[in-house]
């Protein structure tokens, strides 16, 4: 099975592109596949972005700055395998699960997303916001298709619409660890869309 690390980046400010080109120098352009682009267009784009290039039948998604720790993957893969689910979310609030280097401000966010959308939408998962997950490809391929949004709610909208479409998902519980250097794209637009989008789901499911 072809593995390679697709890089989608919407001129983030931490860096990640540069670092990227020079693992691409390393190890080889068909293994390190940079996909630029020039502004932030939102994730579900991204993900359409990536899927296009990918070859394999399972696609993992996180975050390139290393706040997603690849030394959980393979408790991912294991996880998959155990009740070969069609969707594997990372967990920071379930297990051994945590969060690391955040302020107030963006945990009480995070936490009040998880909140507001496990009290609206019961959605039987315990990390709606995060990002670290591994999907069979072509289950990725038709929720991107399903889901509306395009920022920061897109996460949280995706476990929904899998659970609408009988899609099964398992959880691992993972470590976040906030970026070093750079900074976070998470701002008043993005609060604001999630509210929205929250809001549009549960009207809608």
């Amino acid at each position: 099975m072809a593995t390679a690390i697709i890089v989608i980046d919407d001129a983030s400010p931490d860096g990640t592109l540069d670092v990227a080109k020079q693992l691409q120098e390393i190890y080889g352009k068909d293994k390190v596949v940079l996909r630029p682009r020039a502004s932030k267009l939102g994730l579900g784009t991204a993900y359409l972005h990536g899927i296009k290039q990918a070859t394999g039948n399972f696609i993992f998604i996180m975050d390139a700055d290393l706040s997603h720790h690849p030394k959980f993957m393979p408790d991912f893969i294991k996880k998959q395998k155990e009740g070969n689910y069609d969707l594997v979310s990372g967990t920071r609030y379930r297990g051994s699960g945590g969060v690391y280097g955040w302020d107030l401000r963006r945990k009480l966010i995070s936490r009040g997303a998880n909140f507001l959308t496990q009290t609206l939408l019961r959605p039987n998962a315990s990390d709606l916001t995060g990002s670290f997950r591994l999907y069979k490809k072509e289950v990725l391929e038709t929720l991107v298709e399903k889901c509306m949004s395009k920022g920061y709610v897109f996460q949280m909208e995706i476990i929904i619409r899998a659970r609408q479409l009988k899609y099964t998902i398992g959880e691992v519980p993972i470590s976040f660890v906030d970026r070093v250097y750079g900074e976070s794209k998470l701002g008043g637009n993005e609060i604001v869309s999630f509210a929205k989008g929250l809001l549009l789901l549960f009207a809608t499911t």
